[in-house]
């Protein structure tokens, strides 16, 4: 029996929106992550990521708001399917796959991109 285990997270960042924009797609080829679909006009993306040894790749949703030029509101939703054999291998991994990306995020700003 398989289903999904969904993570959420909510973040504001002091960068533009226009500056996170630009440095998603770096950080997920970084990640060696694929971007399924991307509408730049609404700010939004759907990623998929790599699996694991005993785990499914999981669907990260990227939703982005401008609060002020400066300022950007970066909301985060996974969700990895899982089955009764691997739910307590893959238990924390869909929010530690929203770490990673945050993570490496921050490390590419903090560079200068």
């Amino acid at each position: 029996m398989a289903y999904l285990r969904e993570q959420k997270e909510n973040l504001e960042v002091s960068y533009s929106i226009n500056a996170i924009w630009e440095a998603i797609p770096t950080v997920i080829a970084k990640l060696n992550w694929k971007i399924e679909e991307s509408n730049e006009a609404a700010h939004h993306l759907k990623v998929k990521t790599k699996g694991g040894f005993i785990s499914y790749p999981s669907t990260l949703k990227i939703y982005l708001e401008a609060v002020d030029e400066k300022t950007t509101q970066m909301s985060m939703a996974a969700e990895t399917p899982v089955t009764t054999i691997t739910a307590v291998a893959d238990y924390g991994r869909t929010s530690e796959r929203i770490d990673q990306f945050v993570v490496a995020l921050a490390k590419l700003m903090e560079s200068g991109g």
